[in-house]
């Protein structure tokens, strides 16, 4: 019996595995790579951006122009979504004021032109915020339809070999159907980090588009008027200003 469990294990079910499940474990070892990458990169990622997002936003509003903050911009440059939208509006303000509505994609008034400019520039930051979550959401959610195939192809093979060795008490069949169990134990081990990574970022990344969705509507009416309006009354600065709101999905 001891030399019967001293067999039975991860590594002797590794040996005895056929390439089918050799493989399908293989898959998973891959996925669960690429899901810790891209939590560790995504998460670096959201890091700089909210640590360089709050800075800007903290310059920005005690800034004393905007040639100020343009000034800023051009020696910096763009590291983070409020300084890359900014940095379009007022673009696209003077190439309004010197150019006109030049061309199709220029057409209308100067804040119906900042106004398209700014919803395109937010869609593409929403685009690259959800660059990988589809990824994660696939392996969480077939990395344990692929361990249990693992573990049915498992239990499936051990049976025969029970079956063709004429042995069938309960310690010659519990080994290596609790092998097969394994694989159903590592895709879930996979799976689990995964969802977990997944719905974190998009918190993360909804987190962000709220506050830059907030920016653009306050950055809109500066360029437009001049002036902020009072935060006192957020139902009337709701009211009198144009919404920016991307069209990409944040789910």
């Amino acid at each position: 019996m001891e030399s019967v469990q001293t067999l039975m294990g991860f590594s002797h079910f590794i040996t005895q595995s056929d390439p089918l499940g050799k493989f399908l474990l293989l898959i998973l070892l891959v996925m669960s790579m690429t899901s810790w990458v891209l939590i560790a990169v995504k998460g670096v990622a959201a890091w700089w951006r909210n640590r360089h997002g709050n800075a800007f936003l903290r310059f920005f509003w005690t800034a004393t122009s905007l040639d100020e903050v343009k000034h800023e911009i051009q020696i910096h440059g763009v590291n983070c979504p409020f300084s890359h939208l900014a940095a379009h509006a007022q673009h696209a303000q003077e190439h309004h004021n010197s150019y006109g509505a030049a061309k199709l994609s220029e057409a209308g008034t100067q804040q119906e032109f900042m106004i398209r400019t700014m919803k395109k520039v937010i869609d593409e930051d929403a685009a690259q915020l959800e660059n990988g979550l589809s990824i994660l959401a696939t392996i969480g959610a077939t990395a344990p339809f692929i361990g249990l195939f693992g573990t049915v192809w498992g239990i499936y093979h051990a049976l025969i070999a029970i079956g063709a060795s004429g042995g069938g008490s309960l310690d010659k069949v519990a080994g290596p159907v609790g092998e097969a169990l394994i694989m159903t134990g590592i895709g879930l081990a996979v799976a689990i980090p995964a969802v977990m990574g997944h719905n974190w970022l998009v918190r993360s990344n909804n987190v962000t588009l709220a506050k830059l969705d907030a920016f653009a509507n306050e950055l809109l009416t500066f360029l437009s008027t001049g002036k902020i309006c009072s935060i006192e009354k957020p139902s009337a600065r709701n009211a009198e200003k144009p919404q920016i709101v991307h069209s990409a999905g944040r789910g």
